[in-house]
């Protein structure tokens, strides 16, 4: 049997997942008595009609592109890491560090440090599931998951026991200096003529995910480093015997990837709170591996799949205030294309693979 074109399994495939998922989502809707198209009309004008909207959608991607990004390394060296959401709090915590370490005079002094805390912490905390999946066979999904709840529960007693202001009652630190401050996009494109809504929380950390994609495409497919990760995501025995290590391997693609999932807080964090709060992830460790499947692991495939589901929130949002749908129908929407994409990927795949195969042998 032939095998399907490229684009057929990139393109196609997540696109008509996408439509099903939509096409029940609308059903859902229609059976709570509202009506699917006025629904969809409102998310779209809600997310991308102005520019408020398209900030949100826009803040919400770059959060889901670190944390797709993040599942993706350590997919490819085929491990699963459920850890993205520990990792990006233990991120938070790196880049609030540094941010409130020195006086800043200018962001672009301390943008680069943040960068740079964010990424050790992250990767320190993939780090010991890493070390005992390599050392001690311990099945990384569940390391992954216990140190999301302690990765929690450390954060909370450090934002209420050492890290919160005297005499406040908010678990969070002080505000970061003003030299921390991120530019939004409101002021990035000011200099140009263009408006941005001030409000919108979009900053330039969405062009530091786009960097951040670009370099796990040079990583991934042109660096021998890369080579070796697919290699023994593909067989670790053929590995083994092209010489290449394992445990090496392993702690590497966990922490490269725990640190793709700590840079998430250099949006979160630094950009729109400017100081570390308490559940500030939001979910979007595990939102990550959602983006990270629909977008077969591969960049351009997770920026988009990125931006769909920070089109989701903020058009669940938008949903929510106008429309008086439930704000939990989004998770409906995201757990039918997290199955479509997901568990039930053969359901499409199958017959689009035998409908090319019958293609090439008519042709």
């Amino acid at each position: 049997m032939k095998k399907m074109p490229k684009w057929a399994d990139v393109a196609l495939i997540p696109f008509l997942n996408l439509a099903i998922a939509f096409i029940l989502s609308g059903l859902v809707i229609l059976a709570i008595g509202k009506d699917p198209v006025v629904a969809i009309r409102t998310m779209v004008q809600g997310s991308f009609g102005n520019t408020n909207g398209l900030g949100y959608t826009l803040y919400y991607t770059t959060n889901f592109i670190f944390t797709g990004l993040a599942v993706a390394v350590a997919y490819h060296a085929r491990l699963f890491n459920i850890g993205g959401e520990g990792q990006a709090m233990l991120g938070g915590l790196g880049v609030a560090l540094v941010c409130l370490a020195v006086p800043w005079p200018h962001w672009t002094l301390a943008l680069p440090s943040a960068i740079l805390g964010g990424a050790l912490f992250g990767a320190a905390w993939a780090f010991i599931p890493a070390y005992l999946q390599a050392k001690r066979g311990s099945h990384i999904v569940i390391t992954t998951i216990m140190f999301n709840f302690m990765a929690a529960a450390l954060l909370g007693y450090l934002l209420t026991k050492v890290l919160k202001v005297r005499g406040s009652m908010a678990a969070e630190t002080a505000r970061f200096p003003e030299g921390a401050s991120l530019p939004t996009f409101h002021e990035m494109l000011a200099p140009f003529g263009i408006h941005f809504n001030a409000n919108a929380p979009a900053n330039i950390s969405f062009l530091v995910a786009l960097l951040a994609a670009y370099l796990f495409w040079l990583l991934i497919w042109r660096t021998r480093l890369g080579y070796e990760i697919r290699a023994f995501g593909q067989s670790e025995t053929a590995a083994v015997y092209a010489g290449i290590s394992p445990p090496r391997i392993i702690i590497i693609a966990m922490m490269i990837s725990g640190a793709m999932a700590g840079l998430m807080a250099i949006n979160n964090v630094m950009g729109e709170a400017e100081r570390l709060i308490d559940n500030a992830v939001e979910g979007a460790g595990f939102i990550g591996i959602a983006v990270a499947l629909m977008g077969r692991n591969h960049p351009v495939g997770i920026v988009l799949a990125a931006l769909l589901f920070g089109f989701l929130y903020q058009g669940g949002a938008e949903l929510s205030l106008w429309e008086s749908i439930p704000r939990e129908l989004v998770v409906v929407i995201q757990g039918l294309v997290i199955l479509l994409t997901g568990a039930l990927d053969n359901m499409i795949r199958m017959p689009v693979e035998r409908f090319f195969a019958r293609t090439h042998k008519e042709g």
